[in-house]
């Protein structure tokens, strides 16, 4: 029987975005029609995402494949010399189980988190006979260049450039967020036929447009008739919030905050959470609220408390990372504004779907545009949330996703 092997630092109960898509695809894997002539197994650390202190048990079963968790450094996600010792210690711990689990014929799908765990990954494959899958959610060390942490052609910069790339054209398959990322990947001496593009997904049906007339955390939340301008996920580093802090500086001010008035929700946590609600306090914005995650069967209420959600990128960013938040906004009804590069992925996924508005990263002055003719014509909004869920069912619906990776991996597991 062959074995397919996943590594990822987090994974169920975890809420972090990569746990949650590896666990849909690993139950996938296991249910009676895709799972019979494949043996699954889940290689992940100790940790939790919102608790570096966590202490998860070391072997589990999750739909029928086996869990093992390693051990790690347990600084947490708030300094990056912490993270970087967390990174460090699951890749070592990860790759010695990892070559104890493999053998000749099987498929290891890595992801990045950490990043460069595919590095190790392919030597392990190389030594075992294994077939590499890389499931790439952001490119390392692109990333890391962008946000000024490596110095551009630095001497860090092209050695770790030159791991990621003998992982990236050793594999199989590369799976990519989006043609700005399978662009970048190709750029790497990646051949076409080895780089396939899957986007991310959303549970449709856990998901799904929610009237705010009937949505108890509007209620919750004194939300009332506000037009409520969400932002929904983790507040990190490869975001941009200059843009939208300003925007809603503007709205403060404007002839529309009279009345119900426009208030903006944020949602989540991250490295960049603290430093926001700082910077709230030094403009004195009074029409920011800030919630915490909410659990999973919640979300549906979350995601529809806003009339619409905030997605934003760095420009550097594109092609290295594509926000997955665009996914469960659309699968709420709710249309998108973008901040970011307009020729971004996001930017053309609006576009393609006609379901969102795009701003240019220190435009504050087009994105608060945005909002107010979104409140004003709420029948726009409405519009262009309704062909977001139809994109939503078209294309990135959950069974659609994985259906695709399914047939991937066993493609791949059988494969001579």
């Amino acid at each position: 029987m062959k074995r397919i092997i996943f590594i990822n630092r987090f994974f169920h109960p975890d809420l972090a975005p990569t746990a949650q898509l590896l666990a849909d695809v690993v139950e996938a894997l296991e249910s009676a029609a895709t799972g019979a002539d494949l043996e699954v197994h889940v290689i992940a650390s100790r940790q939790s995402y919102t608790d570096p202190k966590a202490d998860l048990p070391r072997e589990g079963r999750f739909h029928g494949a086996l869990v093992h968790r390693c051990w790690s450094t347990r600084f947490g996600r708030k300094a990056l010399a912490g993270r970087a010792l967390d990174s460090i210690s699951f890749m070592l711990a990860a790759c010695l189980r990892l070559l104890r689990l493999a053998r000749p014929g099987d498929v290891v799908v890595a992801k990045t988190d950490p990043p460069l765990i595919a590095s190790l990954a392919a030597l392990v494959c190389r030594q075992r006979g294994a077939r590499l899958v890389n499931w790439v959610q952001d490119l390392f060390p692109d990333v890391a260049v962008s946000l000024g942490v490596i110095r551009p052609l630095s001497l860090a910069h092209r050695f770790l450039g030159a791991l990621r790339d003998i992982a990236l054209r050793q594999a199989s398959v590369n799976v990519a967020l989006g043609l700005r990322m399978a662009g970048r990947i190709a750029d790497c001496g990646v051949a076409p036929r080895r780089i396939h593009v899957r986007h991310n997904w959303v549970d449709s049906a856990l998901v799904a447009p929610l009237d705010r007339a009937d949505n108890p955390l509007r209620a919750a939340w004194g939300l009332s008739d506000r037009f409520v301008v969400g932002y929904s996920g983790n507040f990190g580093r490869v975001h941009e919030f200059e843009t939208i802090l300003e925007a809603a500086r503007l709205l403060a001010s404007d002839p529309l905050a009279s009345g119900p008035g426009v208030c903006f929700l944020f949602i989540g946590q991250g490295a960049r959470l603290e430093r926001l609600k700082v910077r709230v306090g030094e403009l004195g914005l009074a029409n920011i609220m800030f919630q915490d995650y909410q659990p999973r069967e919640r979300l549906r209420e979350s995601l529809a408390a806003a009339d619409a959600h905030l997605v934003s990128l760095l420009p550097g960013m594109e092609g290295c990372v594509v926000p997955s938040k665009f996914y469960g906004v659309a699968a709420a009804g709710r249309p998108t504004l973008f901040v970011g590069d307009a020729d971004g992925e996001i930017a053309r996924l609006l576009a393609l779907h006609d379901c969102g508005l795009t701003s240019s990263p220190g435009d504050a002055e087009a994105l608060a545009a945005h909002i107010r003719h979104l409140a004003a014509n709420r029948e726009e909004a409405e519009r262009l949330g309704k062909n977001a869920r139809a994109a939503t069912d078209e294309l990135y619906a959950k069974p659609l996703a994985l259906a695709d990776w399914c047939a991937l991996l066993r493609r791949v597991a059988h494969q001579a």
